[in-house]
Parts: structure tokens; sequence; C-alpha cells
């Protein structure tokens, strides 16, 4: 099969809490069982749903952003995550034509099925209507003609008698039922202040829900329409995306040795795009990850160290216990190895999380709070860093409910420019920590930028190899 005409689809819905995870996640589930290679994707920055989506699949959970990595790499992207797949199946964001505030359809779930030339499955939270289901779904079948809503799943569906008047409603509709869920709530997948709570924090559980979910899902879809659905898509004309073909030459394996570049993970830090992984290995490092909560020193022979996003406060006594690794922590960055810290990382850099010590290695406090900070953002470098040239423009998502004091430090990470003007994080030594998540696959040269800088670095003081 050509990797252009992977069979796929997107599960949408007019809203969110329709059940778009519970749906896409369980369809993934029963399509795995059924011995299909599935390639899980998510619209959006969304870093919790593709884990559920990994989970299901056995495949790395990958995000399709319009707005943080551009339209025309949204089709690269996607092949190069789904190669090798039987079906991909995409999961949508919010509501089917909610994008990026005051951009029109950019990065809404529309805009990537468009981008894909995927059929739309909407995903209708039945639980409150009967036959103005049938007006809903014909609002969002013709709103945008070049979406191609091709089926319905009804979800939350009360009773036998309240799915027939559902499906008779909808056969005037001209858009088939592709399934009817009941209202169940066994297959629950908690949630937090940012979301649901990320499978590294429940493990056990999420693989019960994920089985129950597609067992909810073999039971009320009809996977064999679905799957010949998915095969109805046209060929794409774009080339897959290519981590080292992305860097330039002097970005790749410039050291005869490859450096080794440690990377967070664990319970506490579960925010990551696949894609770093793979430019970081494509740009000549060797990635080592590991997790803070169990780990009491650094990979040996780190020189290099990206500490992503999560829920730090959550785990901050945790965190603040392990002081061994805190203490290898701050002796990297102050041997003037590179250190790539967002959100999470730029939490446990601080002086203290929630009065827990923490790494010290940043002049600021950090402390949980009732207000939710959300959206898109446009920066630009200030200075040379560690992982940006000056004048490096990028786009980011801020997504936490923590504050830290100060905000920035005297070489701020990044000057935002858009939606709102200020300077935000810190730069000292090799050392970049940011509020701001960055897709890499937008900008490989952070990559390339930040294994050269180990490249150069020793390896840390007592973690020699």
């Amino acid at each position: 099969m050509n990797g252009g005409s992977i069979p796929r689809l997107v599960i949408a819905a007019p809203s969110s809490g329709a059940g778009k995870t519970t749906v896409a996640t369980g369809l993934m589930a029963a399509f795995a069982e059924a011995g299909l290679v599935v390639s899980p994707h998510k619209v959006g920055p969304d870093y919790i749903d593709p884990g559920y989506h990994s989970l299901a699949t056995g495949r790395p959970g990958r995000n399709l952003d319009a707005y943080l990595c551009g339209p025309d790499r949204i089709a690269p992207l996607f092949l190069h995550g789904a190669a090798g797949a039987d079906l991909a199946l995409v999961e949508g964001v919010m509501g089917l034509f909610d994008g990026a505030s005051g951009m029109g359809e950019l990065s809404s779930t529309a805009h990537v099925a468009k981008l894909l030339r995927a059929p739309v499955v909407l995903v209708v939270d039945a639980s409150s209507q009967s036959r103005s289901v049938a007006a809903l779904v014909h609002g969002f079948a013709s709103w945008d003609p070049e979406v191609r809503l091709a089926g319905v799943i009804l979800n939350k569906v009360g009773s036998d008698r309240h799915e027939e008047l559902l499906r008779e409603a909808m056969d005037s509709s001209g858009v088939p039922v592709l399934g009817a869920l009941r209202r169940d709530g066994r297959a629950g997948t908690p949630s937090r202040h940012l979301g649901l709570v990320p499978v590294a924090e429940r493990r056990s559980e999420a693989v019960d829900s994920v089985a129950e979910l597609a067992a909810r899902v073999r039971e009320g879809c009809d996977l064999e329409a679905l799957l010949a659905l998915a095969r109805t898509v046209p060929e794409l004309p774009d080339t897959p995306w290519d981590p080292t073909a992305e860097l330039a030459p002097a970005e790749r394996a410039a050291a005869p040795e490859k450096p080794l570049i440690a990377v967070a993970g664990g319970a506490a830090f579960t925010f990551s795009y696949a894609e770093h992984a793979e430019l970081l290995a494509a740009a000549g490092a060797e990635v080592a990850p590991f997790d803070p909560l169990r780990d009491e020193q650094l990979p040996p022979g780190t020189q290099g160290l990206v500490i992503g996003g999560g829920f730090p406060e959550m785990y901050a006594p945790d965190l603040s216990a392990n002081a061994p690794l805190r203490a290898a922590v701050a002796a990297l960055a102050a041997s003037g190895a590179p250190v790539s810290a967002e959100c999470a990382g730029l939490l446990y850099l601080s002086r203290s999380l929630d009065g827990k010590p923490m790494c010290g290695v940043l002049p600021a406090e950090a402390r949980m709070t009732e207000r939710l900070t959300l959206g898109y953002r446009e920066a630009v470098a200030l200075g040379d860093n560690a992982l940006a040239a000056a004048g490096t423009r990028v786009r980011g998502h801020e997504f936490h409910r923590t504050v830290l004091e100060p905000g920035a430090g005297a070489d701020p990470a990044w000057g935002l420019t858009h939606p709102e003007r200020r300077v935000e994080g810190f730069v000292a030594g090799g050392v970049h920590a940011s509020y701001l998540h960055v897709h890499w696959a937008a900008e490989p040269s952070l990559a390339g930028r930040l294994v050269a800088s180990a490249a150069r670095s020793a390896p840390a003081r007592g973690a020699a190899r």
C-alpha cells in the first residue's frame, strides 16, 4: 500500500465533553485487538490523550497541531507517524470547527481533516435529545462543504427505545449511524485540573479502562463499516516528515561520539512530543530516559538534559525527597551543560514548589494557584542560548495553574509577541527554562543546537562513562 493512501478517520464532536476520547480510544483498542496495526493521532497540543492512545495501540501517540507546526507540516507528520499502519485514527479537539482563538479554522479538527483529506465521524452526546440530533448533524454536515462528515456515533444513549428514536431521526439526515453507545460509567478516565489523569499515574487502572472501552465499542459500533469508510480516502501527495532531513548538515552528528541527552519521564513528567526524541537522535545524540521520582542519579555520562511538562505539583514531596538527583541536576546545570526545561521542568529547576525544595538552579519560587493560564503564544529568542539562536521565532502553548516568582530572569528565555508582549523564562549558562511548550518539529534547529552544545560539554561530575 502506498504510504499516502493509509486508511484514516477523524473522530470529532460538536463540542468538548461529548465523548471523543472515549470513542477514539475504544476504537483504537478494538481495531488493535482485531489484529490491525493502528496509528494514533491527536489534534492540538494535548499531551494526555495520546498516552491513552499509545496504551490502546502499542504505538506512540502523536499530535497534529497546525498552529504549532504550520499547516504544511500536518500531512508529512501524519505520514511519518502512520508509516506501516493498517489504519490511522485521529482524535479531534474541542468542537469540530473550533480553532485557535481569533484565527478562523486554523488548528481546528475540521482544518486538520481537510489537510489529511480524511472523512470525519461525529460523536454526538445524545443523552438529552432525540429528533433534534438530526438537525444538529445536518448543521455540522453542511457548514463547510470541504469537510466530509461521513458518519455519526451516538454516545450516551439511554435505552433501546431511545436508540430507535435517534436512528429514525437520523434516517432522513443522509449521514449514516455507525454506532450507538449506552451511558456507562464503568470505563472511567479520571480528570484533574488540566484534563484527564495521565496514563503513567494510573497504569494498571488505565489498562483496565482501555480494555473496557474496546469492549463497549465492539458491542456498539459497526467496525466493518468504519474500516470500509477509512479505506475510501484519496492518496496524500505529501512526503513523510524525516527528522534527519529536517536538520541542516551542520546540525547532524557533529561529534565523533554521540553525546548523551537525558530525558525526564515517569509519572511527574509525562508531557512530551514523540518527535523531540527522534530529532535529538537524528542530530546525533544518544537519548536516555530517566524517572526523577525513582532514579537517584542522572544516566551515566549525561551531557545534556531535557525536562518536559507534566504534573510536578502532584509529586512535589517525592521530587523533593530525591535529594541526590536534585543535586545531580544542579551540578549538571552548574557545569554549563545544556538543560532545556518546559513548564513542569521549569518548576523542577526552581528553588521550591509549594514550599518543597526543588533543584535550586533558578532564583525563583513556584506555587499552585486557582488561575488557569492557557493558550497559544508567539515568541522570539532575545539572545543566543543553548536551545535557540537570537531572533529564532517559535509558536508555543502555555498550560498551567502555577506561578513562578519572579516570572523571568535577567536573561529571559523568550520575548512573547502575541497575544501579549512580555518576557518570560530564564537563560543562565546552558539552562533554558520556560513555561512555553514548543513543538520542535516546527523548528528542528532547537534539537540540533541542543545536541551540538551537549557535544561540547564534559560529562557531568560524578556521572562519567
